[in-house]
């Protein structure tokens, strides 16, 4: 493990950095990295200490090296995580979030960039130091500067969703001077509290907000600016009289629309203007006096709203990269597992030889491909295509790999096994999938039996680029429960070799949509029938590769040669 740099030997020009610990509790402190390493842990002699016992005695340290600062798991029993994912090592950038294994335990989010915008609003006093209210008489632009700029670090430092939708709410309330501010999001037609707080910044709870959310919701759909309204409960239709002003003693209501921003291709944003695109409201109101809502106080409540709504769309669009990372992950853990279950060697002496690959068109893939030795005189192989795309098609597969390995088991009885497969197939696969196969023995007399289930029809292929077809025997399994699945056999000469494919071979397309076809993969064998099966299937797939020319492909290319060499 390379060594670490003392912060008394840091560059001047590097910024100390700082981590935002967030506890079990949700209370929040800033710790700057002043002292590197920087140790974490249960033990007292660590510089951040976590009070949670699932964590280690010394679970992780921040080091810095040749200017980057880097976070190393310690050995820890749960790990250390940084944004989801668990590490070893990771070098930390702004906004980094570095949790330790458990969902409810520390949180920390390393930031570098907090220090100059703490500098500056350390020369705007805050409220509390100078006994005013936010909104009071005595509150100016000072004060109001310092609310959009608490919002400013907030977004800087990436705390979370919720943090900025709460620095929005008391910003909005410095503004205007409001005692109260509700935000609300949209869930399907209803209405759902997201931070409920008052000028002083103390939570309140939902049933604070008196106001029915229904009227909340009518006001939005009638108009689509800035609310500032002086209504009367009572006069609306199923409004129950205790709603009046007089009882909600209400001298002002400010609503402002929070609307869904769309990002265009030139990274410009626009608010999109149906009520199906609200994504929320952050509402005010005032039993004291009136909403300053003068000509400035408008302009830097739209600019808040418009930042809540960015920051709403930013955190959809985040949760649906996470979502599509995730799967992106899933899927590359499934094509790992797939890919292990293809045979990781084949023969290539003796009296039977083979070679095989398949390349899936996704991440995974539909097509599957065996050879298993049955005995010393024996040997079994099996392509099949699996309809659909996607996992589905792909556990399909998985299950017919086993299935077919284990009817190799008992190679006098393939059409009993290929039935067996069918029943299983139809009784449990989801409607419409069904898997076509081609299924073979080959005994070292040159003897072969074969089961084409609605496969491409593969060739045998005679030293004298003659080419026999062995088409199909019966129907896909998986259609027809009570299908049956009659074997065919006929013998190979020295010499002869096997081309099974799937249609992912014979239908690959050019850049201008055309097939490759059949008739160009008998050319291509006839071009090579002097050559080993491995030389055979590398000839195919270049010549298939020359006809695509790139081009995406929407099917598995699976392609099989067996040799048959007495």
């Amino acid at each position: 493990m390379a060594s670490s740099q003392s912060s008394e030997a840091s560059p001047a020009s590097v910024k100390t950095p700082s981590l935002i610990v967030v506890d079990p509790s949700g209370n929040r402190t800033t710790m700057p990295l002043l002292a590197l390493p920087f140790r974490i842990g249960r033990q007292a002699d660590n510089q951040l200490i976590m009070r949670d016992s699932r964590a280690s005695r010394n679970h992780a340290r921040i080091v810095m090296e040749e200017g980057e600062f880097w976070v190393e798991d310690l050995k820890s029993r749960h790990g250390t995580f940084v944004n989801g994912g668990r590490v070893t090592r990771f070098k930390l950038k702004n906004s980094d979030r570095i949790e330790f294994g458990s969902p409810d335990s520390y949180q920390l989010i390393f930031t570098m960039d907090s220090g100059e915008m703490n500098k500056l609003l350390e020369q705007f006093p805050s409220p509390e130091k100078t006994g005013q209210l936010p909104g009071g008489p005595a509150a100016g632009n000072l004060a109001k500067l310092r609310a959009v700029m608490e919002v400013a670090r907030a977004l800087q430092t990436s705390l979370s969703t919720q943090d900025v939708l709460t620095s929005v709410v008391d910003a909005a309330l410095a503004v205007t001077g409001a005692e109260r501010g509700f935000l609300l999001l949209r869930r399907v037609e209803e209405l759902e509290m997201r931070v409920a707080r008052d000028r002083r910044g103390v939570p309140l709870a939902e049933t604070d907000l008196q106001v029915p959310r229904r009227l909340i919701q009518r006001a939005l759909q009638q108009r689509r600016e800035l609310l500032s309204m002086n209504f009367d409960p009572a006069e609306e239709d199923g409004m129950k009289p205790e709603h009046s002003v007089a009882d909600l003693d209400l001298r002002s209501v400010v609503c402002v629309p929070l609307v869904r921003i769309r990002v265009s291709g030139g990274q410009e944003t626009s608010m999109l203007s149906t009520f199906n695109d609200t994504v929320g409201v952050l509402y005010m109101d005032s039993r004291i006096g009136h909403a300053d809502m003068s000509a400035g106080n408008r302009e830097l409540l739209q600019t808040l709203a418009l930042e809540a709504s960015t920051i709403l769309e930013n955190a959809r669009l985040l949760e649906e990269e996470r979502m599509r990372q995730k799967m992106d992950e899933e899927l590359n853990v499934a094509r790992q597992i797939q890919q292990s279950l293809f045979p990781r060697r084949l023969p290539s002496t003796g009296w039977f030889r083979a070679r095989g690959t398949s390349e899936a068109s996704q991440q995974v893939g539909g097509d599957y491909f065996d050879v298993m030795p049955v005995n010393d005189t024996c040997w079994a192989a099996a392509v099949a295509d699996v309809s659909g795309k996607g996992v589905s098609s792909a556990l399909l597969a998985c299950y017919l790999q086993g299935a077919l390995s284990a009817a190799t088991s008992n190679a006098s009885s393939i059409e009993a096994s290929m039935e067996l497969i069918n029943r299983f197939l139809g009784e449990r696969a989801e409607a419409g999938k069904y898997a076509t196969i081609f299924y073979c023995i080959l005994e070292a007399t040159g003897r072969l039996r074969y089961i084409n289930a609605g496969h491409c029809a593969p060739f045998v292929v005679h030293l004298d680029s003659s080419m026999d077809s062995l088409d199909t025997t019966g129907v896909p399994v998986g259609l027809l429960p009570w299908a049956t699945f009659p074997a065919e056999e006929c013998t190979l000469a020295p010499g002869d070799k096997i081309v099974i494919y799937s249609d992912g071979v014979s239908e690959a397309h050019g850049p201008s949509g055309e097939f490759y076809g059949t008739d160009r993969l008998r050319d291509a064998i006839r071009a090579n029938v002097a050559a080993s099966c491995e030389e055979l299937q590398f000839a195919i797939l270049d010549d298939v590769r020359t006809f695509t020319q790139g081009a995406p492909q929407a099917d598995d290319v699976t392609l099989v040669i067996l040799e048959y060499v007495p």
